[in-house]
């Protein structure tokens, strides 16, 4: 009983999480969209079980946390032996954060 509670609860703030996005300061004052711009919807579809959603959202979401929890790990386990395992996870997800948004700016798209 206490598990359908706590899924109810978790759907709840699930679904009043978008009035409480932050804007991008970039995009406030240029007008343009950033590299990370989408992350926190694409986090959010993702968090409702939304892969495809997610992916269209920004594309590096995915990327971005397997570096981040693997980062994490490697370094708390292995210690500076990790560095160059974070350095390679890091190279890769900036190409993945790069291309999609060169796909973003010159690629026209609905909004």
């Amino acid at each position: 009983m206490h598990k359908i509670f706590i899924l109810s609860a978790f759907s709840s703030i699930l679904e009043k999480a978008d009035n409480y996005m932050l804007p991008c300061p970039f995009k406030y004052l240029t007008g343009y969209d950033c590299p990370g711009c989408g992350f926190q919807r694409s986090f959010l579809a993702l968090l409702k079980g939304d892969f495809h959603h997610s992916f269209y959202l920004y594309p590096a979401t995915v990327p971005i946390l397997i570096t981040l929890i693997t980062g994490l790990s490697a370094h708390f386990w292995w210690g500076p032996k990790s560095k160059s395992l974070i350095n390679v996870m890091y190279m890769i997800t900036a190409s993945i954060i790069t291309v999609s948004y060169l796909f973003k700016v010159f690629t026209p798209h609905i909004h």
